[in-house]
């Protein structure tokens, strides 16, 4: 008797574990079923959540559901990550991370600290905004070669302005001047606009910005393009060569997005998002969306991948901060 009630209460317990598992399987298959919160680490209007709407809005129309992108700017990106890291890892809190908040950032505030290397799982690559370096029109430097060549005659350093310190332009300009073998002067601004002002009245040589902030000057006349920092050359800009062509074949630098979710997010949700992704970013319309941008698809990347991007990207920026002598943001 003992047996025969002993099987059986073996044969309920595996009921309901094995129909736990199948409901289990079965809410994870129907991913997502309820509204995505897309955070963005940084204030409306700027690429990362200009990148951000664009992809919630595909990934909406994709999956019948809402991607809601909310905006929490602070210290580079690093509040929104730091809370987004511990929301429950169950794919229905995501956010745009950039090449500033997951690789840079982390290293020059101290009161933040975050491992995207831990604490995050990638899920898709959004797209890439290459960086130009821009003189102004009616400077006598026309190419990157004379450009280092001036950096070379400068035994004080040579001047280029950013939006601020850890920026993406920023990091381009001291990674330049770890390859070339230039002293570099950083000229800080309080956003690129008013660096890119200071460079159209004469008071900075160069700079490097992002293609989407400089291009209507660029194409105006008002200032001059030497080289984009993207691995290829740009399709709105097809006769500007990259700065690997210019004689540095290592060098790439450019503001990456790329949708990031908690560490141990379902295995299942972050292969659908990739998955998804993939497809939109593989669509005519939204190339066209980002050319019109100044920003370009990445090329085609696993989770797994885009885990091993990140390290990479963390080790090779922490490299630049160190040589460069950068310090910490209070």
């Amino acid at each position: 008797m003992t047996r025969v009630r002993a099987a059986a209460g073996l044969r309920m317990v595996t009921g309901i574990l094995l129909s736990a598992l199948a409901t289990s399987s079965h809410a994870q298959s129907k991913y997502p079923d309820k509204p995505v919160k897309v955070v963005v680490g940084f204030t409306a209007g700027g690429g990362t959540d200009v990148a951000a709407r664009v992809i919630a809005q595909k990934l909406s129309e994709a999956l019948g559901q809402s991607f809601v992108v909310e905006n929490r700017p602070g210290a580079s990106g690093l509040i929104a990550s730091e809370q987004v890291a511990k929301a429950p890892a169950d794919g229905y809190t995501i956010m745009v991370g950039s090449q500033t908040t997951l690789a840079v950032a982390p290293a020059l505030y101290r009161n933040i600290q975050i491992d995207a290397t831990k604490s995050f799982n990638g899920l898709a690559m959004i797209g890439v905004s290459p960086l130009v370096a821009v003189v102004n029109a009616s400077s006598p430097i026309k190419s990157l070669q004379e450009l280092i060549a001036f950096g070379k005659s400068q035994p004080s350093g040579m001047n280029f302005g950013s939006g601020g310190i850890g920026t993406t332009p920023h990091m381009a300009g001291e990674l330049l001047g770890f390859n070339a073998g230039i002293k570099m002067v950083h000229v800080a601004y309080k956003g690129e606009a008013p660096g890119v002002n200071d460079l159209l009245g004469g008071q900075i040589p160069f700079m490097f910005s992002n293609l989407s902030v400089v291009k209507g000057n660029i194409e105006g006349g008002k200032l001059r393009a030497l080289a984009v920092t993207s691995a290829n050359r740009v399709p709105s800009m097809p006769n500007v060569p990259t700065i690997a062509e210019s004689g540095f074949p290592d060098y790439e630098a450019a503001t990456w997005f790329t949708l990031i979710a908690p560490a141990g997010t379902p295995a299942d949700v972050v292969t659908r998002i990739n998955a998804e992704v993939k497809k939109i970013v593989a669509t005519k319309d939204y190339q066209q969306r980002f050319d019109t941008l100044g920003m370009i698809p990445d090329r085609d990347r696993s989770p797994g991948e885009i885990d091993a991007y990140i390290k990479a990207e963390i080790a090779k920026w922490a490299k630049v901060i160190k040589e460069a002598g950068i310090k910490p943001a209070d």
